[in-house]
């Protein structure tokens, strides 16, 4: 089992773009996964990254011989509104450029949309798809997708079934390991379901949200859609990390896979070395025997 292990920078956010690479690097990854920052690819507004400064990052990165893995945007393209839509197929068409421009041919994202307005948010979705997936293609670019709590597709074997119907080789999944419980808490089902379409796993613990009888978590008042998930630590959640490295194992991955830990700011630095040590325990312990 082979794969790119990426750390999203996310708690590290606040450090220098040029100075994230060789803190990356000497935290023991190779490769960043660049989600949204306020100074380059902001949530759901146009990028802020200029010629300029997605040459300085570049030179950064090879610097400190750290690549990039994936981009991750986040943008409206399913909806609610048209007009939200139309802008996030601009920030999306910009946001495919500045990958291509950093040496990136993988972007990951959500499917987005509103959970009360399925059929809505999915033909807002496959129109942002009309106009987006031959720009992918023409750059060369693979596109993974996630559900993600809240989206108008929040299961995973739903997520997987719709990729598959987007039909193209470019097209994948991305199985995220802290919204298992929102998506099925079905780990080993799911990814098998997906087959070669699983490219792309997000790693990072969180609580079973449905336990003690659906009172682990009381929110209040009564009824509240709310969605309620973690990213913790390995280890600090109910996610059974045997099960998740074992069907990986199975599977034959060989795609890339990211620490996405955004609980702990205040040691960002000893938690991300602590999940690439926990990700190699794993891997160590469930590498196929021959």
């Amino acid at each position: 089992m082979t794969m790119k292990i990426a750390l999203d920078p996310y708690m590290l956010r606040r450090v220098p773009l040029t100075e994230l690479p060789g803190l990356v690097a000497d935290l023991g990854y190779e490769y960043i996964e660049l989600s949204p920052r306020e100074d380059f690819l902001p949530f759901f507004l146009h990028p802020r990254a200029d010629r300029a400064r997605i040459a300085s990052f570049r030179q950064a990165l090879a610097a400190a011989g750290v690549g990039i893995a994936s981009v991750l945007p986040l943008y409206h393209w399913s909806g609610p509104g048209e007009e939200e839509r139309q802008a996030a197929v601009r920030n999306w068409k910009r946001a495919i450029q500045i990958a291509v421009d950093l040496g990136a041919d993988v972007m990951n994202s959500e499917f987005n949309g509103r959970p009360e307005s399925p059929e809505l948010s999915e033909a807002q979705f496959m129109r942002s798809m009309d106009e987006l997936l031959p720009v992918f293609e023409r750059e060369g670019v693979r596109l993974v997708l996630e559900p993600h709590p809240d989206d108008f597709i929040e299961d995973g074997r739903a997520a997987v079934d719709l990729i598959r119907g987007l039909d193209r080789d470019f097209a994948s999944f991305l199985y995220c390991a802290p919204h298992t419980f929102h998506q099925g808490g079905d780990i080993d089902g799911i990814m098998k379901c997906a087959g070669p379409l699983l490219t792309h796993v997000h790693i990072a613990d969180s609580f079973d949200h449905r336990a003690s009888s659906g009172l682990r978590y009381i929110v209040n008042p009564p009824g509240s859609a709310a969605r309620i998930h973690q990213h913790l630590d390995i280890g600090q959640g109910d996610v059974d990390w045997d099960v998740f490295f074992g069907t990986l194992a199975e599977v034959g991955f060989d795609g890339i896979a990211t620490v996405c830990v955004f609980a702990w700011e205040e040691r960002a630095r000893e938690s991300s070395v602590y999940n690439l040590e926990q990700i190699r325990h794993y891997l160590a312990k469930h590498a196929p025997t021959r």
